[in-house]
Parts: structure tokens; sequence; C-alpha cells
């Protein structure tokens, strides 16, 4: 009697399991995610900023995704070349960037505008640009560099200091001079996660939190400003009419939003009820506009780009990719988390931009330039260069043939 072998058919986790294992997977998980966080956050500028142009750009609603839109057509291009730059031209513009980014912080300390009471951007002719922003960059590529020179001397607690975490507090004390301690929260997370990834002692952790612990608590009590923003957000409706106004709104904003939402353009506390609509505070909105599935989508993307990445950095053998990737990815998904904290209450107002969906050229180029690294460093995986080649050969091979 003849048999027949019936082929089971796989199950979800299994396909799951064979499509992340295949070579190209952390690059198309990287440019699909950030081209997908892009493209939402270019509607939701639109959307949000709508009513802000027309009221102060002369009745045009589209002035301020028209200037998002330039600064995307000038990060794009830069994100390809980031991504096809050598490993070792990186590398050699490791301290340039870094001495670059201090002579900008410095300059903002002393001669930046102040808005919003943090005196964090520098006029150069008729833009603003955010020193900050671009300094997160740099530090991250200056430090990977030259940890990654001393990959071999890292068991020596002296060798993990210095000079990295004096270049990291002088960077971050210049940004503390100009009040914007929502930066300055991030650099001190990207230091923390740079210290973790190459093995700093556990000890070193504890002097270090304890020492940035008594400096926020001096910084917040004795600024009014501060002080009651920390204090507000605990809870916003308490001082609904002045501290607890943009908060309160924010709240406001994603209860409103149900699961779907109440549809792209229909949110109501942009208006003129939320501050930095488009700004700091766009989480609110596409709340409101894309509800509970929009904002978890959003979540999701920044995940994923953290799972991609983290998945080379686990892979390679380069001990600069491995650095620089791990700290790219406390820089973007730990800005995300903050800001998305901020939001929800869960932490005070310290304005800071959603990485990719916030309106601002001073946040997005960089983290498309970094965004681009990470893609570099995807498509040099050795597994993922031979099938991108292989693939090269084969079309090459398809054009001769015609």
């Amino acid at each position: 009697m003849a048999t027949t072998n019936k082929v089971r058919p796989r199950s979800w986790f299994g396909s799951l399991r064979v499509a992340l294992d295949r070579p190209l997977t952390s690059y198309y998980l990287l440019v699909g995610a950030s081209a997908l966080l892009l493209t939402i956050g270019l509607i939701m500028v639109l959307s949000a900023s709508s009513v802000y142009s027309y009221e102060h750009y002369h009745g045009d609603s589209y002035a301020v995704v028209r200037r998002q839109l330039m600064w995307v057509a000038i990060g794009l291009p830069a994100a390809w070349v980031a991504s096809r730059l050598p490993y070792r031209f990186i590398r050699r513009l490791a301290y340039p960037g870094f001495s670059a980014s201090l002579v900008l912080l410095l300059l903002t300390a002393f001669l930046g505008v102040r808005i919003n009471g943090n005196q964090n951007w520098l006029a150069l002719g008729p833009v603003q640009i955010q020193p900050s922003e671009i300094a997160k960059l740099a530090l991250v590529v200056w430090a990977a560099h030259i940890y990654a020179n001393k990959e071999r001397r890292l068991h020596s607690t002296h060798e993990i200091i210095v000079p990295v975490v004096p270049g990291m507090v002088l960077a971050t004390g210049l940004v503390v001079f100009g009040n914007d301690l929502g930066t300055a929260l991030v650099m001190i997370a990207l230091l923390f996660g740079l210290l973790w990834v190459v093995g700093a002692p556990g000890r070193f952790f504890t002097m270090l939190f304890s020492v940035a612990g008594v400096v926020l608590l001096v910084l917040v009590t004795t600024n009014t400003e501060r002080l009651g923003r920390v204090t507000s957000f605990l809870d916003p409706l308490a001082d609904y009419a002045d501290r607890g106004w943009q908060p309160a709104h924010g709240l406001f904003a994603l209860s409103s939003g149900g699961f779907f939402g109440e549809g792209i353009g229909a949110s109501q506390q942009k208006w003129g009820q939320l501050p930095e609509a488009h700004t700091d505070f766009i989480f609110a909105v596409l709340g409101e506009e894309l509800g509970l599935a929009g904002t978890l989508l959003v979540i999701t993307l920044f995940l994923t780009v953290a799972f991609a990445a983290l998945r080379v950095a686990r892979r390679t053998a380069d001990p600069f990719v491995r650095y620089a990737t791990f700290g790219l990815i406390v820089w973007l998904v730990g800005q995300m988390i903050i800001n998305v904290g901020m939001v929800l209450s869960l932490l005070p107002v310290i304005g800071i931009p959603l990485p990719l969906i916030s309106y601002g050229g001073s946040s997005l180029v960089p983290t498309l330039v970094a965004l681009g690294m990470l893609v570099g460093f995807a498509r040099r995986e050795p597994e993922a260069a031979r099938a991108l080649a292989q693939r090269r050969k084969q079309r090459s091979a398809g054009l001769s043939a015609r």
C-alpha cells in the first residue's frame, strides 16, 4: 500500500524564526521601520502644525511642513552617504566632530538664543540650529572610537573613564548651562549605556548615579521653573491654569483618541489649546488622531529599530560597530521613552522632541544620519554583504541576458 508524506504546515512562530534568520533581515527591518516612522512623522507634522502655520505664516497652513520636507531632503542624502562611508572614514571624524560639537555648545551657552526658557539654540544667519542634537551623534562616534581603540584594555576602570567620562560630562555641563535639562538627561542616559556595554564595574555606576542624583536635585530645587515642572507632572490638574496646562491638554488629547482615533486632521487640541503640538507634544496629537493603535504602532516601530540594531551589534566582530550601534540605540530609544513618558505625565515636561516624528531639522537630520550609519552597519554584516553581492550579480546577469 502506497503511503504519501504529508507536509505539516509551519507554525507562525516557526515562519517568523525562519524570516528573522535570513541574512538581510536586520537591513530590511531598519530601512522599513525608519521609513514608516519618517512617513508617519511627516503626516503628523502636516496635521499638527496646520493651525499654527495658518496663524503665524499669513494664512499658509503648509509653511511648517514645507520646512520639514526641506530638512528631509537634506537628511535623506546625508543618511545615504553615512550608510556607504567606510568605518575608517567615520572614525577619522570622531575627534573633529567631538571638538566641533563642544565649540558649538560653548557658543550656544554664551551667545545662544533663548526659547521657552532654554538657551539651546544658536543663530547662524537666517537659520537657528540646536547644537545639542548634533552633539549626541558626535559623542556616540567619539566614545565608540575611543573604546574600540582600547578594546584590550577595558578591564581597567581608568581606561574606561578617561577620556570618555570627562568629555561627556563637559558636554552635558554645557547643555545644563543653557537650562536644557531634557537633553542633558538623554546625554546622561547615553553615558550610562556606553559604560554598561563596555563593562564598567557596578560600584562605578553606584557612584555615578549618586552624583547625578545630587546634581539633578540641586538643579531642580534651585530653579522655580524646573521645580514647577517636576511637581506639576504628578497632578497636572492641580495647577491646570499654569504649569499643568500643557500636560493636562496632552492627556485630554490622548484620552479622546480612543482605540482608532478621531482621524487624520481631526485633532481638537491643536487648535491653540495644546502648546508645542507639532514639536515636543506631537505624540499627544498622534494619539488623538490615530488612537491607541497609532501610538502602539509608533512605539513598536522604535522597538523594531532597536531589535534590528542590537542584532547587528551582537553579530559583529568590529568593536567600533558594536559600541556605536549600542550608543545610537540608547540615544534614539531613550529619547523616545522620555518624550512618551513626558506626554503621558509619567515624567516632567522637559522639552525634548520625538525622533523622526516631531518637527525640527536640528533633530531630524542627525537622527537620519544615525539611522543611515545603522543601515550601513547592517549592510556590512558578513552574510548580508554576501547576499547583496549575489543579488547584484544576478541583476547584472539578467541585464546582460536582455
